[in-house]
Protein backbone atom coordinates (compact mmCIF):
# COMPACT_ATOMS: atom_id res chain seq x y z
CA UNK A 1 0.00 0.00 0.00
CA UNK A 2 1.49 3.50 -1.41
CA UNK A 3 1.41 6.20 1.06
CA UNK A 4 1.79 10.14 1.00
CA UNK A 5 5.49 11.50 0.79
CA UNK A 6 5.96 13.69 3.70
CA UNK A 7 6.19 17.61 2.99
CA UNK A 8 9.59 19.08 1.64
CA UNK A 9 12.34 20.16 4.39
CA UNK A 10 15.21 21.77 3.98
CA UNK A 11 18.70 20.32 4.55
CA UNK A 12 19.90 22.91 7.45
CA UNK A 13 16.61 21.71 9.37
CA UNK A 14 17.00 18.12 9.12
CA UNK A 15 20.05 16.09 7.83
CA UNK A 16 22.17 18.69 8.10
CA UNK A 17 21.96 18.30 12.59
CA UNK A 18 22.32 14.38 11.93
CA UNK A 19 25.95 13.10 12.40
CA UNK A 20 25.58 10.09 10.40
CA UNK A 21 29.21 8.30 9.99
CA UNK A 22 30.42 4.69 8.78
CA UNK A 23 31.47 2.05 11.44
CA UNK A 24 32.43 -1.28 11.32
CA UNK A 25 30.73 -4.34 13.53
CA UNK A 26 33.36 -5.65 16.11
CA UNK A 27 31.23 -7.53 18.59
CA UNK A 28 27.78 -9.22 18.40
CA UNK A 29 25.94 -10.92 21.06
CA UNK A 30 22.16 -11.51 21.46
CA UNK A 31 20.22 -9.32 23.92
CA UNK A 32 18.36 -11.30 26.34
CA UNK A 33 17.07 -8.43 28.46
CA UNK A 34 15.38 -6.62 24.85
CA UNK A 35 11.88 -6.43 24.34
CA UNK A 36 11.81 -7.97 21.38
CA UNK A 37 14.68 -10.20 19.40
CA UNK A 38 17.99 -8.32 19.16
CA UNK A 39 21.36 -7.89 18.93
CA UNK A 40 23.94 -5.83 21.11
CA UNK A 41 26.45 -5.05 18.71
CA UNK A 42 29.51 -2.96 19.43
CA UNK A 43 31.03 -0.80 16.45
CA UNK A 44 33.79 0.87 15.57
CA UNK A 45 33.65 4.15 14.50
CA UNK A 46 37.76 4.99 13.86
CA UNK A 47 38.57 8.31 15.96
CA UNK A 48 35.28 8.68 17.49
CA UNK A 49 35.67 5.61 19.31
CA UNK A 50 33.31 2.42 19.98
CA UNK A 51 30.00 2.73 20.82
CA UNK A 52 27.11 0.06 21.46
CA UNK A 53 23.42 -0.19 19.53
CA UNK A 54 21.09 -2.47 19.95
CA UNK A 55 18.77 -3.33 16.92
CA UNK A 56 16.43 -6.09 15.70
CA UNK A 57 19.05 -7.10 12.98
CA UNK A 58 18.56 -11.14 13.94
CA UNK A 59 17.14 -12.06 10.40
CA UNK A 60 21.21 -12.25 10.17
CA UNK A 61 23.27 -14.66 11.64
CA UNK A 62 25.59 -13.05 14.09
CA UNK A 63 28.61 -13.93 12.58
CA UNK A 64 27.12 -12.51 9.69
CA UNK A 65 27.25 -9.17 11.15
CA UNK A 66 30.60 -9.29 12.27
CA UNK A 67 33.32 -7.18 10.34
CA UNK A 68 30.61 -5.49 8.20
CA UNK A 69 30.19 -1.76 7.79
CA UNK A 70 27.01 0.06 9.19
CA UNK A 71 26.19 2.98 8.44
CA UNK A 72 24.54 4.81 12.34
CA UNK A 73 23.38 7.81 13.69
CA UNK A 74 25.93 9.49 16.28
CA UNK A 75 24.28 11.98 18.09
CA UNK A 76 21.08 10.92 18.76
CA UNK A 77 20.52 11.04 22.53
CA UNK A 78 21.14 7.01 24.13
CA UNK A 79 17.85 5.47 24.38
CA UNK A 80 17.87 2.45 26.88
CA UNK A 81 16.82 -0.98 25.33
CA UNK A 82 15.82 -3.63 27.88
CA UNK A 83 18.71 -3.28 30.13
CA UNK A 84 21.09 -1.89 27.55
CA UNK A 85 21.92 1.74 26.80
CA UNK A 86 22.29 1.59 22.89
CA UNK A 87 24.41 5.04 22.25
CA UNK A 88 24.19 4.83 18.36
CA UNK A 89 21.29 4.77 15.74
CA UNK A 90 22.43 1.73 12.96
CA UNK A 91 20.34 2.56 9.67
CA UNK A 92 18.26 -0.28 8.17
CA UNK A 93 15.16 -1.11 6.05
CA UNK A 94 12.69 -3.42 6.67
CA UNK A 95 12.90 -7.04 5.61
CA UNK A 96 9.83 -8.17 3.78
CA UNK A 97 7.74 -10.76 5.29
CA UNK A 98 8.71 -11.09 9.09
CA UNK A 99 7.72 -8.90 11.73
CA UNK A 100 7.66 -5.21 11.88
CA UNK A 101 10.98 -4.24 13.28
CA UNK A 102 12.85 -6.83 12.18
CA UNK A 103 15.59 -5.20 9.51
CA UNK A 104 18.85 -5.56 7.65
CA UNK A 105 21.54 -2.87 7.47
CA UNK A 106 22.66 -0.27 5.78
CA UNK A 107 25.98 -0.43 4.34
CA UNK A 108 28.27 0.92 1.51
CA UNK A 109 28.77 -0.56 -1.76
CA UNK A 110 32.35 -0.44 -1.11
CA UNK A 111 35.20 -0.49 1.76
CA UNK A 112 35.26 2.94 2.96
CA UNK A 113 37.56 4.63 5.73
CA UNK A 114 35.63 3.97 9.19
CA UNK A 115 34.12 7.26 10.88
CA UNK A 116 33.46 8.86 7.08
CA UNK A 117 31.02 11.51 7.73
CA UNK A 118 27.72 10.64 5.38
CA UNK A 119 26.28 13.11 3.06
Amino acid sequence: MATELKPTVGYEDTLGQLDIRLGRVVEVVTEPSAPKPAYRLTVDFGKYGRRVSVGRFTQHAAQDLMGQQVVAVLNFEPRKVGGVMSEVLILGVQVPGVSSGEATFLTPAREARLGSKVF
